[in-house]
C-alpha cells in the first residue's frame, strides 16, 4: 500500500485541475522562489520603516538564512522530489532534492518574523500556506516536506525574530 504522504500527494495532483488553473498556480508559485516575495517584503520594511530598520533587517536575514539552512538539509537528507506514473511534476525546479520544502520553510520564517514587526498576521500566513500548498499542487513536494518546511523555518523565526509580537505601547 502506498504511503499517506504519495497518496496526499496523488490526490492534490488529481483533484481540482485545469491548464489555466495549473499555469496560475505554478505563476504565484514562483514567487516564492528563494525566498523572492518574503525578502521583498523585508526589503520594503527596511526602507519605509525607518525607525525600526534594523529588526526588519534581522527579519529579513532570518529569510535568507532560512533559505540556506534548507539547502544544508537538503543536501543532508538527499530525498529525490516525488515522480508519480502519469503525472509529472508541473513546474521546474532549481533542484531534483525535496526534503524540506524551501518555499514553506521562507515562507513561515517570514511571516513570522514579519508579523512580529506588525503586519497583519492573517495574510503573512495564508500567503505562506499557499505558497506552500502550491508545491505539493505542482507535484514538487510531498506533503511532508512542506510540513517540515514549515516548521523549519517557524522555528527558526521564532529563535531569531522573538516569541512575542511587541505590544502597542512597546517602544519600537
Amino acid at each position: 500500500m502506498r504511503s499517506l504522504d504519495e497518496q496526499l500527494l496523488r490526490l492534490a495532483r488529481t483533484r481540482g485541475h485545469t491548464a489555466s488553473l495549473e499555469r496560475a498556480v505554478a505563476g504565484f508559485s514562483r514567487i516564492g522562489e528563494h525566498g523572492g516575495v518574503w525578502v521583498a517584503i523585508g526589503a520594503a520594511g527596511q526602507a519605509l520603516d525607518g525607525p525600526r530598520r534594523t529588526r526588519w533587517r534581522r527579519a529579513t536575514t532570518t529569510v535568507a538564512a532560512a533559505s540556506v539552512l534548507n539547502t544544508a538539509i537538503k543536501l543532508l537528507v538527499r530525498r529525490r522530489r516525488p515522480e508519480l506514473a502519469g503525472l509529472p511534476a508541473l513546474t521546474a525546479t532549481p533542484t531534483r532534492l525535496s526534503f524540506p520544502s524551501a518555499h514553506a520553510c521562507t515562507s513561515f520564517a517570514g511571516a513570522r518574523c514579519y508579523s512580529r514587526l506588525g503586519l497583519p498576521a492573517v495574510p503573512l500566513y495564508a500567503l505562506a500556506g499557499s505558497l506552500s500548498a502550491s508545491r505539493v499542487y505542482l507535484g514538487v513536494h510531498y506533503p511532508s516536506d512542506v510540513l517540515a518546511g514549515a516548521l523549519l523555518g517557524t522555528v527558526l523565526a521564532a529563535r531569531a525574530c522573538g516569541e512575542a509580537r511587541p505590544s502597542r505601547g512597546a517602544s519600537r
